[in-house]
């Protein structure tokens, strides 16, 4: 079980920056479950980024001490930078990371690579967000981490549930295919990585985890907040204007679909539209009363259309009109913000309206008044979204194999090279 064994099973890599207190208790309980639990040739690789305390000392220790311990040291901040020089330089046939602090319980280790060392799937994830994980953090964390999963889904159409979850796998393979695709350095990293995964047609495994917020995280909050917001943008952008090529990793390692979901008839949508809408009107006039008395009426209109758009943009495109994968889903995103841009104009038409001619009207009349205004707005939205956001082209069949399940266009054009084989 050395960084020299060609038969390298699993490399676990522990990215740190600054961890020397927590550094050695890690490694050596790691070591020890690795030792106890897995049937596999596995190793421990450190990746110190850019440590100016005493943890690359330690590393280095740890790697004389331990024979399946190797370090890598890298004078680049980033723990994204960390992992794909470790992945990138390590033989393993399964590479994983975990955090240092191990607030997800080594337990669900097996099963997270089990999958990709039988070949089932590409990527693994550790997920806090199933039903049947246990978590124990605060609520605001809680709640980012939440709005951020929303956000995912609702921009970039992302179907794998905790992207920031400090616990996940990839096969060798795949990850020398994708990270040459990833930009960030940083935090991001592994959103990007699955979503660039998920693009690409692979599969993604998702492990219900038990979870323990490490309260001396190093995570700095709003920044974080801030370079992921601007990584989904980039990443949004990139994908619309097909900067990444997921169409060739699609062609080398994706999964073709294997069958069709037809699309609700006209009634089915206007059913499932009407349920959508009603839960987004409800949900609009909940947050538009939260944030009323805090930020002022025009602003509190603003925020609470623009959420409550992305989430009725992402339900509408899943349930009323049965596109299930990600092609199209930031162009459809976009083109949901022009349906909200009309929306807005609506509902704050009404608004200034009401404030012109009954200024001293109380919230309620406020709220009835926006109410209404949305609900027109919601009636517009339909037509839109049904002509022109995600409008059924001539080729129906065409349209249901790219968009139900995510395959870039010139992928699908292309057999997976399985099924040339079966062709032949």
């Amino acid at each position: 079980m050395t960084s020299h064994d060609s038969s390298l099973a699993l490399d676990v890599v522990v990215p740190v920056y600054n961890e020397q207190n927590a550094l050695e208790s890690c490694v050596r309980r790691l070591a020890a479950y690795l030792t106890e639990s897995m049937s596999v040739a596995w190793q421990i690789t450190i990746a110190d980024n850019a440590s100016v305390d005493a943890t690359p000392e330690i590393a280095d220790r740890l790697a004389a001490e331990i024979s399946a311990v190797r370090v890598i040291h890298t004078k680049r901040k980033g723990r994204g930078h960390a992992l794909k020089m470790a992945w990138g330089s390590s033989t393993a046939h399964v590479l994983a990371y975990v955090d240092v602090d191990l607030s997800t319980d080594l337990a669900a280790l097996p099963p997270l690579v089990a999958p990709l060392l039988s070949g089932h799937s590409d990527v693994a994830i550790g997920t806090r967000l199933s039903r049947s994980s246990r978590v124990v953090r605060g609520g605001k964390r809680e709640f980012i981490s939440r709005s951020y999963n929303v956000l995912l889904h609702g921009m970039l159409g992302a179907n794998f549930s905790d992207a920031q979850c400090g616990f996940k796998a990839i096969r060798a393979d795949v990850a020398a295919a994708l990270l040459p695709l990833v930009q960030d350095d940083a935090w991001f990293f592994d959103t990007e990585l699955l979503v660039i995964a998920q693009r690409s047609g692979l599969r993604i495994h998702e492990v219900p985890v038990d979870w323990i917020d490490d309260l001396d995280s190093r995570v700095e909050i709003a920044s974080t907040v801030k370079q992921d917001l601007r990584g989904v943008f980039r990443v949004g952008r990139d994908l619309a204007r097909g900067v990444i090529p997921v169409q060739s990793v699609y062609a080398e390692l994706g999964r073709s679909p294997i069958g069709r979901v037809d699309r609700p008839s006209f009634l089915g949508q206007v059913v499932r539209f009407a349920v959508v809408g009603g839960c987004s009107t409800i949900a609009y006039a909940l947050l538009y009363l939260l944030s009323q008395g805090l930020i002022g009426s025009q602003a509190a209109n603003f925020s609470a259309l623009l959420i409550t758009t992305i989430a009725n943009t992402w339900a509408n495109r899943r349930f009323t009109f049965a596109i299930r994968g990600s092609a199209k889903a930031v162009t459809h995103q976009f083109q949901g913000l022009i349906v909200f841009a009309l929306a807005w104009v609506i509902t704050s038409g009404s608004l200034l309206a009401l404030n012109l001619f009954a200024p001293s009207a109380p919230t309620a009349v406020e709220l009835i008044v926006l109410t209404v205004a949305n609900l027109v707005a919601t009636a517009l939205r339909f037509v839109l979204l049904r002509r022109w956001v995600f409008k059924a082209p001539a080729a129906e069949h065409t349209t249901d194999r790219e968009c139900t399940y995510g395959t870039p266009a010139a992928a699908s054009a292309t057999e997976h090279p399985t099924q040339k084989a079966s062709a032949a």
